[in-house]
């Protein structure tokens, strides 16, 4: 089932934190704001419906648009640092893998669906002060961001192996439906 996999976890953290980003940074008439929606919405629900297909062929398609919807929020949010100034954290600085480590903590212990809560709790800095603004910080936040969207996309591609690796092995819904309907045959004929 889908919903206890990392990927949809992180879609639905993701999902929350954006909307959360988009109301306090962007201006929710610009169009960013509609694609930034629009893009997350698309992640987290072609991870869902393209778990839901019986047809590898269609997983396959689902899953490599929600991939697609990840690097464009990515793009969203280098974008908005680019306009307002604000450098991008670099993969190896310590805030990003700080950032790294508490997704781990966050999943393995289970502590979050309310996903401002924990990040306000426990941050990416060491004082309580500096969790309580980290939402307040827009640099921190699209770095976050860009650092989940970026966790999210190295799963998908993952995700993606995994199928692919598997229809290899066991072929698709089709040949399955197939093998099957010759074994019926074989067997009252």
């Amino acid at each position: 089932m889908i919903q206890n996999t990392l990927v949809y976890w992180l879609a639905v953290e993701i999902s929350g934190l954006t909307h959360i980003f988009c109301e306090r940074y962007i201006d929710k008439r610009s169009r960013t704001f509609d694609q930034m929606i629009q893009a997350d919405r698309s992640g987290k629900q072609n991870i869902v419906e393209g778990s839901l297909e019986n047809s590898t062929e269609s997983n396959l398609k689902l899953t490599g648009v929600a991939r697609a919807s990840y690097g464009e929020l990515i793009e969203d949010f280098r974008d908005f640092l680019w306009k307002k100034g604000l450098p991008v954290w670099n993969k190896d600085d310590p805030r990003v893998m700080s950032i790294r480590r508490k997704l781990i903590d966050i999943h393995e212990t289970h502590v979050s669906h309310d996903a401002q809560k924990w990040y306000v709790s426990h941050g990416t800095h060491e004082s309580h002060e500096s969790h309580v603004i980290f939402f307040d910080n827009p640099e921190a936040f699209a770095n976050l961001m860009i650092s989940l969207c970026t966790k999210q996309g190295f799963l998908l591609d993952r995700f993606l192996k995994g199928i692919k690796e598997r229809f290899i092995r066991e072929g698709g819904f089709r040949e399955r439906l197939f093998q099957e309907r010759r074994q019926y045959h074989a067997k009252n004929h």
